[in-house]
């Protein structure tokens, strides 16, 4: 993907996080811009920027927006909350009783750790992708993960889908 920015000029489009591009000017290097940057165009490396070839661009870029977002973003789809937990809340009691206890609603927490578990998802993809670390330390940095996941596999009860657990190392 590419993009026509109007300060820059024209740019390849290196990587996404979430809302912000780090994309590559000929004239400049690498920049991280905003994907709600006024006046940027997006377009396939191969194609004209959409003002240029005289077509409307819009569609174009909520299009492309979307496929990127889709791909590059640490958003999921929607994960949902057991029924028994929803209106439900967490207490943490200190032990001593004289101090007050902290609630939180079981949908703050639960989206606490969804956000913790597909961050550590994009981590892997990152892991995955990396193209200084070798296979070795890739697979060592996968076990981390893994470890990590079975860490968190506590949590597992509050999912209404079995898909969405986290999952550990499996034995034997």
């Amino acid at each position: 993907m590419s993009v026509k920015h109007p300060l820059y000029g024209k740019g390849s489009i290196q990587d996404v996080n979430g809302t912000i591009l780090t994309v590559h000017f000929p004239n400049r290097g690498n920049m991280d811009i905003s994907v709600r940057t006024e006046g940027i165009e997006f377009f396939e490396a191969d194609e004209a920027p959409a003002s240029e070839a005289g077509v409307e661009s819009m569609p174009q870029i909520e299009k492309t927006l979307r496929r990127i977002l889709s791909e590059f973003s640490d958003l999921q789809g929607t994960v949902e909350l057991g029924e028994k937990w929803k209106g439900g809340t967490l207490i943490l009691q200190p032990e001593d009783r004289n101090l007050k206890p902290k609630e939180v609603p079981v949908e703050t927490f639960f989206h606490k750790i969804v956000m913790v578990r597909d961050r550590l998802r994009v981590l892997e993809q990152q892991i995955n992708s990396h193209n200084v670390l070798s296979d070795s330390e890739k697979v060592d940095l996968q076990q981390y993960i893994t470890r990590i996941y079975g860490s968190l596999t506590t949590f597992n009860v509050l999912f209404k889908n079995q898909d969405d657990y986290f999952v550990g190392e499996k034995k034997g």
